[in-house]
């Protein structure tokens, strides 16, 4: 019940006028966002890096409302893009399609994706496309397909999957076919229990398969981290559960993948220490840094999937 209210309240107007007005919320927030500006956030990647951690770079936002709004989201991410290319680093980019349009104009969204996979390739790198909730799932990869059919390769353009939805095998399965690189999750968003698998050990069990059905992928296709760390294999597991992360490390060795046919993602600001692990061990890392004003949805699903986030986020309020 609680995470389901802080859902709710990840998207409602009047929640997030109040709590951005707290002063104390921006410090909890900035545990998990790496800033406000690109300058900020290329700071961030560089410690990464020095680490032997790669990154990729998100522009906070989402369901914008006017073409005005989605436009300069687009150019924005490109200037992250050219931020990337321009200070050497090893990141790429994620972005969020509502955040570009989708769902307010398609064809908006359409003419913006273009141009930002089209800087991508320009400079040989990559933009990984997240899934948001079930509304937006079906357009998502109808215009991953389309982006494909213009000549931007698997090599520019890659999805996520969330392994709560009682789609995403079959929607796995057939994307891996092509080679499709995918970002594994469990899911952050609240879905109706005819979609999604109600109960925890069914998502494990199912990221499991979905896991399985990756490496096996990767094997078939042969795809490794690059060497400028940009263009990941076609795993990318995104956890912090240790279990499901053993499960990988384990299945990956059992098929005889090497440690560059799979790449572990992160969150910034959770489990350093694991990141730092999985990193000596000769794994490709690489963790999501969100940066921007745009952080208040972003940060209320952290507190949902985490009661100790909300811990920490109480302990500010009663420091304020």
């Amino acid at each position: 019940m609680l995470r389901s209210f802080l859902i709710y309240l990840s998207k409602a107007a009047w929640a997030q006028s109040i709590v951005t007005g707290w002063s104390f919320a921006w410090k909890a927030a900035s545990r998990f966002v790496a800033g406000s500006s690109i300058d900020e956030a290329i700071l961030v990647v560089k410690a990464l890096n020095a680490k032997g951690i790669n990154a990729t770079l998100d522009q906070l936002g989402e369901h914008t409302s006017t073409s005005l709004e989605a436009n300069r989201a687009a150019d924005g991410i490109i200037v992250v893009l050219d931020e990337i290319q321009k200070a050497g680093v090893r990141s790429n980019v994620s972005i969020k399609l509502t955040q570009i349009g989708m769902g307010m104009d398609d064809e908006v969204c359409r003419a913006n994706l273009t141009r930002i996979l089209e800087r991508a390739q320009k400079y040989g790198n990559f933009v990984r496309v997240d899934i948001e909730d079930t509304p937006y799932t079906d357009k998502t990869i109808a215009l991953f397909h389309e982006m494909l059919e213009k000549g931007l390769t698997v090599g520019t353009v890659g999805m996520a999957v969330q392994s709560y939805l009682f789609r995403a095998e079959a929607d796995t399965r057939k994307l891996v076919e092509i080679g499709t690189t995918f970002r594994l999750v469990k899911g952050a968003y609240k879905e109706p229990p005819e979609v999604a698998f109600p109960k925890k050990a069914d998502v494990d069990a199912n990221y499991d398969t979905l896991t399985s059905i990756l490496i096996d992928a990767s094997l078939a296709h042969k795809t490794e981290l690059s060497a400028d760390g940009r263009i990941p294999p076609i795993p990318a597991i995104a956890s912090h559960d240790e279990k499901r992360i053993e499960f990988a490390k384990s299945y990956a060795a059992k098929v005889g993948l090497p440690k560059n046919g799979v790449e572990f993602q992160m969150l910034y600001g959770i489990r350093r220490d694991l990141q730092d692990e999985l990193a000596k061990e000769g794994y490709p890392v690489r963790v999501y840094v969100p940066f921007g004003t745009h952080w208040y949805p972003y940060f209320m699903r952290r507190l949902a999937e985490r009661p100790a986030n909300i811990w920490f986020f109480i302990s500010n309020f009663f420091r304020k």
